[in-house]
């Protein structure tokens, strides 16, 4: 078993979330009493219509923000019960982002953003690390290029390299292929599922794309804020 891995296999357990916020027409419900269980290794996708609460799912489970109700476990550890400097520490240990804007610092080269959460955990060979995941995803020769000298299938290829360099437990990607062309996506795509069979990290992906969807381990549809029964 990795480092990562926790000792009941289960990485994220989902109970009876729900989020609420207020808006002019009074209180507005966003998720409503949603539980699942992921398990180590497992891709899921979470799909469904816009508006129907996917990308707020995808922030609790992060625990970049607060439910109204409910917890999430990640790697056995409650969400509610951590302040919000404990589950930053808790997301730098476990958790990888991809997001379909890339989210890359454009001042600095691809190796220098893939080696910056390396750096923020103080780790003492980041640049080698770097190097070699960017290597991983067929970016080798392109390490000292800037964002703005990278086509949109390269800098998601430095996302997911900087996702995956602190080899996280869980790896939530929201809409990754949202901003490239078909073939740029399929090999994004294609990138994500290998990386996810070689490392064993959990992928819980947001997508429209039901051929990705497809694809995964598992799909869980929401509407309204509701998760639909799986077939």
């Amino acid at each position: 078993m990795s480092a990562n891995q926790t000792d009941s296999g289960t990485v994220l357990k989902v109970q009876d979330l729900g989020k609420q916020v207020s808006s002019p027409e009074g209180q507005l419900t966003i998720l409503d009493s949603v539980s699942f269980d992921v398990s180590q290794g497992e891709i899921v996708a979470l799909v469904g219509p816009s508006g129907a609460g996917k990308t707020t799912l995808l922030a609790l489970l992060a625990g970049l923000d607060r439910p109204t109700s409910g917890d999430v476990v990640l790697c056995d550890e409650s969400l509610n019960g951590l302040t919000e400097d404990g589950r930053a520490e808790l997301r730098g240990r476990h958790v990888g982002f991809v997001f379909q804007s890339f989210h890359l610092v454009a001042s600095l080269t691809a190796l220098e953003n893939v080696m910056l959460p390396l750096e923020l955990s103080e780790s003492s060979d980041a640049a080698a690390r770097a190097r070699e995941v960017l290597e991983n995803v067929g970016l080798g020769p392109r390490t000292g290029h800037y964002p703005r000298q990278l086509s949109g299938g390269e800098k998601q290829r430095v996302a997911i390299a900087r996702a995956f360099v602190t080899s996280p437990s869980v790896l939530f990607a929201d809409e990754p292929t949202g901003n490239l062309d078909t073939a740029s996506g399929d090999r994004i795509i294609d990138l994500l599922f290998e990386l996810n069979r070689l490392s064993g990290t959990t992928l819980v992906l947001v997508t429209h794309d039901k051929e990705l969807a497809a694809r995964c381990d598992r799909v869980l549809e929401l509407e309204a804020g509701r998760l639909l029964q799986e077939d």
